[in-house]
Formats: structure tokens, C-alpha cells, sequence
């Protein structure tokens, strides 16, 4: 097996993922990797049907409707599908693999449903089930871009423009919101995780200038 590299990018909701994503895995190709960006939820793929209906509303109005574990495992199973079923091959094959979010999404916004004495052992499942028992690869580093709540709504209201409707059961719970950046900072000192602050001033930092920190957090990594 070829070396590869795994590298998570996470955040709330409106954090700039998908964004951070993109220009570093312009970055590395431009340098001459084999870069492969995945995304999860792939709810381009009936694996995600579960998520999709949790955020959708179907099984409740709130996300605590849907216990930690069990919305954990809809993300799970579409991960394993992702892995099997598609990414598999490339990561054998040596490849640089960037994720806009990914198992870890699991202790940031599934953690926050259960209480701070459980903490500790929810991250301990997580990681047995989906990195031991479904066999998913650990990834060799974890960014997690830190923006205000406050911050990150204004940025979906942009996104979506201003229509709250279009929001999914997360988005549109600012209370929720709020207690997954607990849940995130926790994970993120307890697991070693590299947090990098988004914001100044009470907005959000030039896109640039997060892609640099990012770049140079990962530079010893590849």
C-alpha cells in the first residue's frame, strides 16, 4: 500500500468548508499531488437517504428528536458506502485525500446531544465504531475552522437569501448551533484537533488568509 494522506476539514454550518476545500486541493495539485475531494454527507447517493430525511424532518422537529447515536449511525453508514462503494482504490493508491467533513462531523454535532459526563465516551464509541468496526481509515490531520455562531448564520442568510425555509433542522437551530461549537472546541483539545479562528472582528477573515493558515498547519503532515 502506498502512503496517503487524510486530511478532514470541519466547522459549523457556514464556516467556509467547501470553500477551504476547493483551494487546497488546488493548491496540492498545483504542486504536483494526486488529490481527491470528497464530501459528506454524498447526498448525491442513496446512502445518504437516512441523513436526508433526519434533516428534513422527517423523524422530528428538533434535532434531539433523534438520539446521538442513532443520527450517528445514519452518517456512518453513508461514509461506509462513500468508502466502499467509491474512495477506496485512491486512498490505497497513494492519494491525497481532503474531506469537507467527515467522521468527525459525528462528534461535533451528534456529542452536543449528550451530557458534558459523556463526552468522553461518545468520542470513545465514534471513533470503535467507525474507524474499528466499519473500517473507515483515520485521517492523519483535522482542521477545524472556528467561526462564531453569530458569524455563521449571517453567512447562510447570505447563502440563502434570506429565506429560512431552505435551512435544514442544524441550520435553523441557533441554540443547536451553539452547543455543537461547545461539543467542536471540546473535540478539538481533547483529540488534538487544529483549530484555526475564522473570524475578527466580529466578522469573517479575508478567504486568503484562512487558506494560508491552513496551508502552513498541514505543511509537516504532507
Amino acid at each position: 500500500m502506498k502512503q496517503s494522506k487524510l486530511i478532514v476539514i470541519e466547522g459549523l454550518d457556514g464556516s467556509g468548508k467547501a470553500t477551504q476545500t476547493k483551494l487546497l486541493a488546488e493548491k496540492l495539485r498545483a504542486q504536483g499531488m494526486r488529490v481527491r475531494q470528497l464530501t459528506f454527507p454524498d447526498y448525491e447517493s442513496p446512502s445518504s437517504s437516512l441523513v436526508r430525511m433526519y434533516l428534513g424532518g422527517a423523524f422530528g422537529d428538533r434535532p434531539g428528536d433523534v438520539n446521538a447515536y442513532a443520527a450517528s449511525a445514519f452518517y456512518a453508514v453513508d461514509r461506509a458506502a462513500s468508502w466502499l462503494g467509491d474512495w477506496k482504490k485512491d486512498y490505497r493508491e497513494g492519494a491525497v485525500l481532503l474531506c469537507d467533513r467527515y467522521c468527525t462531523s459525528n462528534i461535533i454535532y451528534q456529542m452536543a446531544k449528550v451530557s458534558d459526563a459523556e463526552r468522553d465516551a461518545f468520542i470513545r464509541w465514534q471513533a470503535d465504531f467507525e474507524y474499528d468496526k466499519l473500517g473507515l481509515p483515520r485521517p492523519d490531520a483535522v482542521i477545524y475552522l472556528d467561526v462564531d455562531p453569530g458569524v455563521s448564520q449571517k453567512l447562510m442568510e447570505q447563502r440563502y437569501g434570506g429565506d429560512n425555509s431552505k435551512k435544514d433542522l442544524h441550520e435553523s437551530d441557533l441554540a443547536y448551533q451553539l452547543s455543537c461549537r461547545r461539543s467542536a472546541l471540546y473535540a478539538a483539545e481533547r483529540c488534538g484537533w487544529m483549530r484555526i479562528d475564522c473570524c475578527r472582528d466580529g466578522a469573517i477573515k479575508p478567504i486568503g488568509e484562512i487558506a494560508e493558515e491552513i496551508e502552513e498547519r498541514i505543511r509537516t503532515i504532507l
